[in-house]
């Protein structure tokens, strides 16, 4: 009878080891998505910024 709790035990931290891979996979696609759209703003701003100063300078 004691294999019974083991198997048990067994079977629910492999349940609980992918239910912690399937989050951590979600918050890593969030944060790529996140770094991405940062990016596209921080070029944004930079193309801005070029801009203006070549106006500035003209």
């Amino acid at each position: 009878m004691e294999l019974m709790p083991e198997a048990m035990a067994r079977s629910h931290m492999s349940e609980r080891l992918r239910q912690a891979e399937s989050q951590r996979l979600a918050t890593a696609l969030l944060l790529e998505r996140r770094s991405r759209r940062l990016q596209r703003r921080a070029a944004r701003a930079s193309h801005r910024a070029r801009r203006a100063l070549a106006r500035a300078v003209m």
